[in-house]
């Protein structure tokens, strides 16, 4: 029995005036599934995110979560999706439970289940006693914990996270990614994590190489590895770069 991905983008393009920034960008993600978005600056990552997001509308191609076109169901499709934004999106004069408290509102639950999944969410990222803390007292760390536990708070089944470390430091990081990847493996969240940091890929996880708009790879870590013979994802990555490049 075939699985509905969670997320299908097939043939997925979009310009801004003549600049073509994605180019016929098509994969899937399963239910389960810990996919890493690799691109350098201006590879088209973050446009992919706002076309799937809807904050830009397509108009080539298709984007489906969990089989609905985003087109035709967008309300139920945004339903099924926590996001957390390249750009800190928290209000930083709210207290934690405040920002969260907001988020649950947006989504027509009722205070009863809000408290109870703030109180959840909040242990998982292990802040509860910053809970009542003003957001702007958080490290940049805490904050993009915060971030996550938000972008969870209404249940959803993808998660879609653009950048989500940049500037943090290497054990919030490390936080991060095994956050993520326990709640694909033990929940079977599909996640989508956009990143330029090679070394965020890791063992087991599955890549699209994205360079220039278009998709140069798409594979499990280690296929790739055997395919092109490389000693590590850096120099895969430079090989299909310099392929792209040359070609």
């Amino acid at each position: 029995m075939s699985i509905t991905p969670a997320l299908a983008i097939d043939a997925l393009g979009h310009r801004f005036g003549p600049r073509r920034v994605l180019k016929d960008v098509s994969f899937s993600i399963a239910p389960g599934d810990f996919t890493v978005l690799l691109g350098l600056n201006g590879a088209g990552k973050t446009t992919l995110f706002s076309l799937a997001t809807r904050l830009y509308a397509q108009s080539e191609g298709t984007i489906r979560i969990f089989g609905m076109d985003i087109r035709e169901r967008m309300l139920e499709c945004l339903r099924q999706m926590g996001i957390v934004f390249q750009l800190p999106t928290l209000d930083l004069d709210l207290t934690v439970e405040q920002n969260l408290y907001y988020h649950c509102a947006l989504h027509g639950l009722s205070r009863r289940d809000a408290t109870r999944r703030i109180a959840a969410e909040i242990e998982r990222v292990g802040l509860v006693e910053q809970r009542r803390d003003k957001t702007r007292q958080l490290s940049g760390g805490q904050r993009r914990r915060i971030e996550i536990a938000r972008a969870l708070l209404h249940q959803p089944r993808l998660l879609l996270l653009d950048e989500p470390t940049v500037g943090l430091d290497i054990a919030s990081r490390q936080f991060m990614l095994d956050h993520v990847r326990r709640l694909c493996r033990d929940e079977g969240l599909a996640a989508l994590w956009a990143t330029h940091l090679i070394d965020e890929v890791g063992e087991g996880a599955r890549v699209v190489v994205l360079h220039k708009g278009e998709v140069l790879a798409d594979g499990a870590a280690a296929q790739l590895l055997g395919q092109m013979r490389a000693s590590s994802m850096r120099a895969v990555f430079e090989t299909l770069v310099q392929e792209r490049e040359a070609a």
